[in-house]
């Protein structure tokens, strides 16, 4: 291993170690795949530096990659288990489906933005090959894939938009976002699938910029 990738590799673990373990992250699916997951080819070039540091890093058009601890908790918090059909609203560069993939489960990646997806395409077919990348609007979700037992959106939304709720399994889905409500800041929440329709439980605070260009309809208000 060349210096460079030995640096890549220790700083991999220091974050782990630092940042995701001490924050509740005991899923040892999720820590290994975080060792191993390259997260300085999910930033652009101008943003490698802070690769591995503990806040959200910019991509562009307004959208980030999630700090380590955020996305390392909610992909914890969706409980996913292998095979399960798991769709990623606003997929970015897709290190949060890389991490999915890792768990076993079957991934299709949402992204709207051109140039995120097409930095995304290369990543993904080389670390997480099973993820299917599609194209469209973010707050119509994916229904060619539906129903889906695990739906993560990676941002923040006021409200979660129906048209994504509506694509949980009814018995078996489950639902990880960061909603804001009416106030300034923001919780991720756990979204249950249930016969009289979604349970939501605020899980833990965090502040993650919301997702630009998410048009929402008349949804779950958190």
């Amino acid at each position: 291993m060349d210096r460079a990738a030995q640096a890549y590799a220790d700083a991999r673990n220091h974050m782990v170690d630092s940042q995701v373990r001490p924050n509740k992250v005991n899923d040892p699916r999720i820590l290994a795949a975080m060792r191993r997951l390259p997260r300085e080819r999910f930033v652009p070039p101008e943003q490698v530096a802070l690769a591995y540091v503990d806040q959200c890093v910019p991509l562009g058009d307004g959208r980030v990659l999630i700090e380590p601890m955020v996305i390392a908790r909610m992909i914890q918090l969706t409980s996913v288990l292998a095979a399960e059909r798991t769709l990623v609203v606003a997929s970015g560069t897709g290190y949060g489906a890389a991490l999915l993939d890792a768990l076993g489960a079957r991934v299709t990646a949402l992204e709207e933005i051109a140039s995120l997806a097409a930095r995304a395409r290369p990543i993904l077919a080389e670390f997480a090959p099973g993820v299917s990348l599609v194209s469209g609007p973010l707050g119509a979700g994916w229904p060619p894939g539906a129903p889906y037992d695990v739906i993560l959106v990676e941002g923040a939304v006021r409200d979660i938009p129906t048209a994504i709720a509506d694509q949980l399994h009814r018995e078996t889905g489950r639902l990880v976002a960061v909603c804001t409500g009416s106030g300034a800041g923001g919780q991720a929440v756990l979204a249950e699938a249930t016969a009289a329709g979604l349970r939501m439980q605020p899980m833990f605070d965090c502040t993650v910029p919301p997702i630009p260009g998410l048009t929402l309809t008349p949804g779950f208000v958190f």
